[in-house]
C-alpha cells in the first residue's frame, strides 16, 4: 500500500546503508566458518516462503535468502503494509532441530518488537496467530546489531516449517526486517514416503492455506 510509510523508508534505507557500512568493518571476523557452521541457510525452502501483509510481494523470501556475507546489506528489505504486524511461513527442506533465530532490523521505531514462533503449522492467518498460544516468544531489541536469540531446543527438535508472527514493533506504522536467518541442525528427509504423502494430502492443505491468505489480505486493505 502506497503512502507514508514508503517516504519513511527511503530515508531509512539511507541510514541502515550507512550503519550498516561501519558496522561491517569490525565485523569480517564472522564472515569465516564458526559463524557459519551450524547456519541452516541452503536447507530452507526459498521458493515457497510465504509472508503476510509485506508491502512488496516476495520480500519476506528475499531477506531470508540474502546470504550471510550480504547480511548487513540495506536491500533487500522487507516492510509491512497496512500496519506493523508480519506473518511469515518458512519450510525446510528436511527436519531442523532449531538453535536460534538470527534477525537485523533497525535502532529506530520500525524495528520488531515481539516475535511468536509456531514450528510445524501451515494453516495460520493473522487471527490464529493472534488467539493461539505461541510454542515461544521473543522479545526483540531495537538495534541494527545482528540479534542471534536462542529458542528452547526442546520444542524445536523436529522442525519441518516455521511461523514467525511480529506482532508489534517500537511505534512506527510499518514494521521493517533487513536479514533473517536460521541456526540449527539439519536432517534430509526420506525423499520417497514423503512424496506419498504430499500426494495424498497436498491439494486441501493448499486450499485451505490460500483460503486465510485470501482473507487476511482482504482484512488488511480495507
Amino acid at each position: 500500500m502506497p503512502g507514508p510509510h514508503h517516504g519513511c523508508s527511503s530515508a531509512h534505507q539511507h541510514g541502515e546503508s550507512n550503519a550498516g557500512h561501519s558496522h561491517d568493518h569490525g565485523d569480517h571476523s564472522d564472515d569465516v566458518q564458526p559463524a557459519l557452521q551450524t547456519l541452516i541457510w541452503k536447507q530452507v525452502d526459498f521458493e515457497n516462503i510465504r509472508t503476510l501483509n509485506e508491502s512488496e510481494s516476495d520480500m519476506g523470501a528475499k531477506v531470508v535468502e540474502k546470504p550471510w556475507p550480504q547480511r548487513l546489506n540495506a536491500e533487500p528489505m522487507l516492510e509491512s503494509d497496512a500496519d506493523e504486524q508480519l506473518l511469515m511461513f518458512v519450510p525446510f527442506t528436511g527436519v531442523v532441530k532449531l538453535h536460534s533465530v538470527l534477525i537485523r532490523s533497525s535502532a529506530d521505531s520500525s524495528a520488531p518488537r515481539s516475535l511468536k514462533l509456531f514450528p510445524n503449522r501451515d494453516d495460520l492467518d493473522f487471527s490464529s496467530a493472534s488467539d493461539l498460544q505461541p510454542t515461544q516468544t521473543i522479545e526483540l531489541s531495537q538495534t541494527s546489531e545482528i540479534q542471534d536469540i536462542p529458542v528452547k531446543r526442546t520444542l524445536f527438535g523436529n522442525t519441518y516449517n516455521l511461523n514467525l508472527f511480529i506482532e508489534d514493533n517500537f511505534g512506527d506504522g510499518a514494521t521493517r526486517i533487513y536479514w533473517l536467518g536460521f541456526k540449527g541442525e539439519f536432517s534430509a528427509l526420506n525423499r520417497e514416503p514423503v512424496e506419498v504423502l504430499y500426494e495424498k494430502a497436498a491439494n486441501p492443505k493448499d486450499h485451505t492455506l490460500t483460503q486465510g491468505v485470501g482473507d487476511v489480505a482482504s482484512r488488511h486493505a480495507i
